[in-house]
């Protein structure tokens, strides 16, 4: 965006939320027509250049979160109202969830920022709040797809990167090698040795959860060809976190592929100081329930329905 652009940006805003004006009235202080006007309303909104708070929140979802934080010891828990358009729920859950680590990183020393990848996280990075953390390293907590695509590892962490003015490091590397043995091999790699050591001191993870429908990513993108979503559903695999398949139980599933990541070991999460998981959809009530069961999360942040989804599964 150019200067000229965001100061319209910011013109407009300032017109419409602090000064009260219309849209059309706006639009004939500018010289912009109406439909320009809220167009860029909806651009600031979208890239968080504008934010909406509420001074109140829905007694159900605080419930839900006092429920979650009670039955799982968790150290958090967000809850938003989930949207009539599914479409707008990544989105959603990105603003609640770029909210909450703003706020954490504002009043926590993280050393190691450690992320996933996926939609959710994605719409994440663009409302945490930019930031100047020099001394702060941002890593990819696992390898990446070997096609372009906006929400690969290797964008979302670099993106991160430059929202907090950071350090970053990548795993250069695909989500998953052609077999156990060859991912020991590139693991044991001197090249890949520093990036291990620091995805070993992460001490704050921004992770999302993956389902089995055509809807995840890593099932329409990055599943190895030899590996079918039948298969894996045979093993008892109900998600994924990290690309590494859990059972309803939270516990890996006995499968080849969770041999063959390229990344942190999800048994190791637990020593992971502060996981956040955001993630929602009613496709995903199972892998979240997986998720609760198997302690991976301190902090989880979804919606209504999927919170109640999961907790009924969990019962």
């Amino acid at each position: 965006m150019s200067g000229l652009d965001e100061q319209l940006q910011v013109r407009v805003a300032w017109l419409y939320h602090m000064e009260d004006l219309t849209q059309a009235e706006i639009a004939a202080r500018l010289g912009l027509t109406r439909l320009r006007v809220n167009r860029i309303l909806s651009e600031c909104r979208a890239s968080g250049l504008v934010r909406v708070h509420l001074t109140s929140r829905l007694e159900s979802c605080v419930a839900l979160e006092r429920q979650l934080v009670r039955d799982f010891g968790l150290a958090d828990a967000v809850i938003i109202p989930t949207p009539e358009d599914p479409e707008k729920l990544a989105g959603l859950i990105g603003m609640a969830a770029g909210d909450y680590l703003s706020r954490y990183l504002a009043r926590t020393e993280v050393k190691v920022f450690g992320v996933g990848w996926g939609a959710t996280l994605h719409e994440t990075i663009r409302h945490i709040a930019p930031a100047d953390l020099p001394s702060l390293w941002v890593t990819a907590m696992m390898g990446g797809l070997t096609q372009g695509l906006e929400l690969n590892t290797f964008e979302t962490a670099g993106e991160l990167a430059r929202r907090l003015n950071a350090q970053c490091t990548y795993l250069a590397a695909p989500i998953y090698a052609g077999s156990a043995a060859s991912r020991d091999t590139l693991v044991a790699l001197d090249v890949f040795a520093e990036v291990f050591e620091r995805i070993r001191a992460v001490d704050l993870a921004l992770l999302s959860l993956g389902d089995l429908t055509p809807r995840s990513l890593l099932v329409r993108h990055g599943l190895p060809k030899d590996v079918t979503v039948k298969e894996l559903r045979a093993a008892g695999a109900v998600g994924d976190v990290l690309g590494q398949f859990l059972d309803a139980r939270g516990r890996p599933i006995d499968h080849p592929i969770n041999d063959r990541v390229i990344g942190l070991p999800s048994a190791r999460l637990a020593e992971v100081r502060h996981v956040v998981l955001a993630a929602g959809g009613r496709n995903k009530a199972a892998v979240v329930s997986a998720a609760l069961r198997g302690g991976i999360p301190r902090v989880l942040i979804t919606d209504e329905e999927t919170a109640k989804a999961a907790l009924s599964l969990v019962g």
